[in-house]
């Protein structure tokens, strides 16, 4: 007869046999489920997707332009003496022919008096000298004098009318440098800081110049653009200007659009560029000399190009490549050739996607030739 601590004793081994062999059918049953899990591979992959798109494209020359002024004029005195006003500020915009420093007119102006009385007395000597000369003509005629008496009045006549035209140019020369005190501006344009004030003295054409004034209405923008496109840029500018536009670094916004006005006469050897010249109206003074800025420079329109956004791109060992999603709504790569970007757009050289195909432009990671997608929204 069996006692009670060893009937215990066997039903506690019993539990425990039964537990252990609990455990091993589980972990053995969730080991299978993983090996079929793996077995049917991954699910259906969501994914965001845009069409395709066929349409006129222009093909456009981008470089970096640099603004330069349409004329720079570095303003000096014609005349020695001193500054007495300063009629403009700095960074002020004048007009051709505004006032913009008068210099000490009061020694030209007693210069010019003394020239002008010179001139009066040369004046008055040649008409007297030509007086006589026609009364000893007239006594020659009639031979009361000798040929050689009247050769010297005729002398001193025409001695007289070489004195009186000295006298004008001195005349003249007089009021120039009188007009020379009143410094005007010699275009339209805008003023730079005034290198001298009220007070100093200057001279004549000076190394210093009293200040530069730019002209920005219009203005240029200067560029370079490879050797290669030079014969294409020179035979479309034959038939028709080329426009050209620019916008601030990293933006698509057009600030301003232009046309080219200069090609250089040679290729820069050590660049293999050509550097142009575009001008730009400026009407608003939105360009400004210095500045650079992103300039594009349309060739053609391109018929018929085939557009994907930039962001369906991706890249594998064979270049480029995008995701199609096919009628059956499985993934298939194309790979593609791109041939430059238009905005968030890539316009495609070669490939074989067409017009109105679904490319993949979200959740190609998870993507493989052959895998069953499902489309979570269309993308803008």
């Amino acid at each position: 007869m069996i006692s009670t601590g060893k009937r215990y004793a066997i039903l506690a081994g019993l539990v425990a046999c039964l537990a252990a062999g609990g455990l091993i059918a589980y972990f053995s049953g969730d080991s299978r489920a993983k090996e079929k899990s793996a077995a049917k591979g991954p699910g259906v992959v969501p994914v965001s997707v845009v069409a395709a798109i066929q349409q006129s494209v222009p093909v456009r020359l981008q470089a970096i332009g640099n603004v330069e002024a349409y004329t720079s004029v570095a303003v000096k005195s014609r005349v020695d003496g001193q500054i007495v006003e300063v009629h403009f500020r700095e960074g002020q915009e004048v007009k051709k022919g505004e006032v913009l420093l008068r210099i000490d007119a009061r020694p030209f102006e007693a210069a010019f008096r003394q020239s002008e009385a010179q001139a009066l007395r040369d004046v008055a000597s040649r008409d007297q000298a030509n007086s006589q000369e026609r009364r000893y003509l007239e006594l020659l005629e009639k031979n009361f004098v000798s040929k050689d008496t009247y050769a010297q009045y005729r002398t001193n006549a025409q001695m007289a009318e070489a004195s009186s035209k000295a006298s004008q140019a001195a005349l003249e020369n007089a009021k120039l440098n009188l007009e020379y005190t009143v410094i005007r501006s010699p275009i339209d344009g805008y003023v730079g800081r005034a290198l001298l004030q009220a007070g100093n003295m200057v001279k004549a054409n000076d190394t210093i110049s009293l200040v530069v004034i730019n002209q920005v209405k219009p203005v240029y923008v200067s560029f370079a653009i490879p050797e290669q496109q030079l014969m294409q840029v020179r035979d479309l500018m034959r038939k028709n200007p080329l426009a050209v536009e620019v916008s601030a670094p990293g933006s698509e916004k057009t600030l301003a659009t232009g046309r080219i006005a200069f090609l250089d006469n040679a290729v820069d050897q050590t660049t293999g560029t050509i550097k142009v010249r575009a001008v730009f109206d400026n009407g608003d003074a939105a360009l400004w000399p210095g500045q650079f800025y992103t300039v594009r420079v349309k060739l053609y329109d391109q018929e018929n190009a085939i557009l994907v956004p930039s962001r369906a791109l991706q890249t594998g060992p064979a270049g480029q490549f995008v995701y199609v999603v096919k009628a059956d709504m499985t993934a298939e790569v194309r790979k593609v050739v791109v041939s430059r970007a238009e905005g968030d757009m890539a316009v495609l050289a070669e490939g074989g996607v067409a017009k109105g195909e679904q490319v993949v432009v979200r959740g190609a990671l998870r993507l493989a030739p052959g895998i069953k997608v499902s489309i979570a929204e269309a993308a803008s």
